[in-house]
């Protein structure tokens, strides 16, 4: 089946575009007098920052939580799927009354980042000359999206976070915060990513990107104005399917597909087997509420983390680190494999515990094991 088959005449863009409902989402305008300097060089401003938030601030700021999103998540970290929101939050069962985040407890922040699409400015935002900005976007780097979340922190009035929080692309944004802003948080939670980019996932990034920039829908980037059904969702559906492919493990693969068809159909007729099916599903989701040109932007960022970037290296950066840090590990995780977690903790002056979640999902098990990540998360706060 082909991916354009899984969705009904989607749009070019699956972006949040101003006018659409907000759902939960608050605005901050943040660079409006001046510029956001880049790493890569250049500048960007204004800049919008979308954002949603849980319980309540407390009158000295000191319970503020930062919790950072993965490449295609969003600041919809916790609630029902709703108006302006398609899909329930990523991180519901860990937000709430009583829950590891307590929000009777901590007041917790979830902002998209910089480069995103669900609101805050990215490829698919329009730039101060009235055009969208598309492949004119600027090279943006990690760095960058913790100087916009400083920023926003200013904007909400919080000096200190009591804990940055993320896993995979959000453990990159933890580790930045840890390096470069150390005065600014107290606790960071680390969830299956490493101290640097590797040379398999800057491939598989590239693989990925070259599958988006192949679709001839993706008019070099300038695919805004086509109609529906004409924009580069093959390419970004393709990407998504490899990177699927990549968060989940081998055994769980083998465990519930096999070699078994889907449904009624024939493989060898041209029908699919049933992990085609899962992976054309996965691609259809994504293509219906994400940005092609936000992905590659997205994703380059994620090729250039390094947190020992002209600061002497890994291990003079990490040395350096004086937050509580937890370090959480996946032992099925073949793109973020333990051995990148390890050095973490080898490398950081108070050498934590490395934290293992037994998992059979890969990856992924960042966002569904749940039951074993709560726990650690709620002994870090309590620390």
């Amino acid at each position: 089946m082909e991916l354009t088959d899984l969705a009904s005449a989607p749009l070019a863009t699956g972006a949040w575009q101003p006018g659409d409902p907000p759902g939960r989402r608050q605005f901050a305008e943040l660079y409006v007098d001046r510029p956001l300097a880049l790493e890569a060089g250049g500048t960007l401003g204004p800049v919008t920052v979308a954002f949603e938030t849980w319980g309540t601030p407390s009158p000295t700021g000191d319970n503020a939580v930062l919790v950072a999103h993965a490449l295609t998540g969003d600041s919809h970290v916790a609630g029902a799927a709703e108006s302006g929101h398609p899909t329930p939050g990523w991180w519901d069962p860990l937000i709430g009354p009583g829950r590891p985040l307590d929000t009777n407890r901590w007041w917790v922040v979830c902002p998209n980042v910089l480069g995103g699409c669900q609101g805050t400015t990215g490829p698919a935002s329009v730039g101060p000359d009235g055009r969208r900005y598309g492949p004119h976007f600027p090279t943006i780097t990690v760095r960058d999206q913790v100087e916009v979340e400083a920023a926003l922190a200013d904007h909400l009035g919080i000096g200190v976070w009591a804990a940055v929080i993320g896993g995979s692309m959000g453990g990159m944004r933890v580790l930045e915060w840890a390096v470069g802003q150390p005065e600014r948080l107290a606790r960071a939670v680390v969830l299956a990513c490493g101290a640097a980019a590797s040379a398999e996932q800057i491939a598989l990034c590239a693989v990925q990107a070259e599958a988006i920039r192949a679709d001839p829908g993706w008019c070099g980037g300038d695919y805004y104005d086509r109609p529906a059904g004409e924009g580069p969702h093959r390419g970004l559906g393709l990407a998504r399917r490899i990177g699927h492919v990549s968060y989940r493990s081998e055994g769980e693969l083998a465990a519930r597909f096999g070699r078994l068809p889907q449904g009624d159909e024939e493989p060898l007729g041209g029908g699919r087997y049933a992990v085609e099916s899962y992976l054309d599903h996965h691609a259809a989701k994504l293509i219906g509420r994400f940005d092609a040109n936000s992905y590659l932007v997205l994703s380059r960022a994620m090729d250039h983390h390094d947190v020992g970037r002209g600061r002497g290296g890994l291990a003079a950066a990490l040395g350096g680190v004086t937050a509580d840090t937890t370090v959480i590990g996946i032992d099925s995780d073949r793109l973020y494999p333990l051995r990148l977690q390890a050095e973490l903790v080898a490398l950081l002056a108070a050498r934590p515990p490395l934290q293992v979640v037994h998992s059979s999902v890969g990856h992924d098990g960042f966002l569904l094991e749940m039951a074993q990540i709560g726990p650690v998360i709620r002994a870090a706060l309590a620390r």
